[in-house]
């Protein structure tokens, strides 16, 4: 546990003159602790699964800077590598080798990945793809499933949960009505509700895009059949199929939710885990489409920084940590331990709630369940999940501050911080009024 008193003297102060220098004092929106009712710790450090804030508060973390921390923060065989690679430079803007063995690893491992292409973010892959899919069908229609994060690209901010959720946002200002008219949503899980939009537009729509596993609405799983019926239908109207892996891409599986659900999409979007902390992403997929990417093809897209050295040689050694024995054996273990732990706290306290897990994903959502899409994780008690969260907080325990994400175990993590974890919530929530906030 952390010390006591709990004070954050130095991370408010911070936080005050952040607000002065940038747009609510953070450089992504959720971090701005807002729906939890909280001002956020500034980080000084993290190792293993654990972060210390700039009062020296330290927290067992279930964030892990959002995914890419699988095998700890500042896994010390990473840093060495790092530090091996700075000397040859950061950035060339030119091709290298360390390109070419972080491509052959992605293909080897995510099954439908015959060509790749690096980028800097999860955003970009997922912009990238759309675009790739409308040159290669010659069509201009999106689908996109409620709750489904994408990035903050244009098309992408409808009904997009996680950040937008968060702050009540039902789309973005300065999104042109143009862009978004050529994107179509239907609820996760609801494979009647996608046939239906693809009777109306059956000539139109170049691809269906979701996270095989929704992270962005909290973690909700997909229904048996689900998957497979997407994947039919987009067959059958000549639709691409992308999965937006980066949340699950080397999380739920060496080779991601389409290892292990068995389904091959067209294209695939990868980010967080393949850089190993640092920025990174990528798209890819069959050898025929990924061709039509320039400069092999008439699809334009480029990028200064991508495939720059550091975060390939980060990524490369991620990658070789994680094809180690036994690891998502005990990811999923450890996982689980959390999960179970969480909802029997929950319920043991008088506490109306359901947990979702698939692999190292994990959510505990305040209602009765069972949360298979956005619609129905919006029934969660938001403001019992801030008491929650803030409460954790004071006892060390870092959650995602919101209750529409997903929280991310890492090889790091030990039964002692679940148990640590589940003690503390058991004491939280034991504070809490069962029946609602009063």
């Amino acid at each position: 546990m952390v010390a006591t008193p709990y004070q954050t003297t130095r991370s408010h102060d911070l936080f005050t003159h952040a607000k002065t220098l940038m747009p609510g004092g953070v450089n992504s929106p959720v971090r701005a602790f807002k729906s939890v009712g909280a001002e956020p710790v500034f980080i000084a450090r993290a190792s293993g699964a654990y972060l210390w804030d700039e009062d020296g508060n330290r927290y067992i973390d279930y964030i892990g800077t959002w995914g890419p921390a699988i095998v700890g923060h500042a896994h010390p065989e990473v840093q060495a590598a790092l530090v091996a690679a700075i000397p040859n430079g950061t950035s060339f803007g030119a091709p290298s080798r360390l390109e070419n063995v972080l491509a052959e690893m992605v293909i080897e491992a995510v099954p439908s990945i015959e060509m790749v292409r690096f980028v800097n973010s999860g955003t970009e892959a997922t912009m990238s793809a759309v675009r790739l899919a409308r040159a290669y069908t010659s069509r201009e229609k999106l689908l996109k499933f409620s709750g489904c994060y994408h990035g903050h690209g244009d098309l992408f901010l409808v009904q997009a949960g996680s950040g937008v959720a968060t702050l009540g946002l039902p789309d973005s200002p300065g999104v042109p009505q143009a862009v978004t008219s050529q994107t179509l949503t239907v609820p996760y899980n609801d494979l009647p509700a996608l046939e239906a939009m693809f009777t109306q537009y059956p000539d139109s729509i170049a691809g269906v895009i979701l996270e095989p596993v929704v992270g962005n609405a909290g973690c909700i799983p997909p229904l048996p059949g689900f998957l497979e019926g997407v994947r039919a239908l987009t067959n059958k109207y000549g639709a691409l199929l992308i999965f937006d892996e980066v949340m699950t891409g080397f999380r739920l599986a060496y080779g991601g939710a389409q290892e292990r659900f068995g389904i091959d999409p067209d294209l695939t979007c990868l980010g967080k885990i393949i850089g190993g902390g640092l920025p990174v992403g990528a798209y890819g997929g069959k050898r025929e489409i990924m061709e039509m990417v320039a400069p092999a093809g008439p699809m334009y897209q480029a990028g200064t920084l991508s495939g720059n050295p550091l975060a390939m040689t980060a990524g490369i050694k991620t990658l070789e940590l994680l094809q180690r024995p036994g690891t998502y054996t005990y990811l999923e273990d450890i996982t689980t331990s959390l999960s179970q732990g969480l909802l029997k706290a929950a319920q043991e306290t008088g506490h109306t709630a359901c947990g979702n897990q698939v692999g190292a994903m994990t959510t505990l959502f305040f209602c009765a369940g069972p949360v298979t899409s956005y619609e129905r994780a919006k029934a969660s008690d938001r403001e019992k999940f801030g008491r929650f969260h803030r409460g954790m907080m004071r006892a060390g325990i870092y959650l995602a501050p919101s209750q529409f994400e997903a929280g991310f175990l890492s090889l790091a993590h030990t039964q002692a911080d679940i148990d640590e974890t589940i003690r503390a919530a058991r004491h939280v929530l034991a504070q809490i009024p069962a029946a609602g906030m009063e």
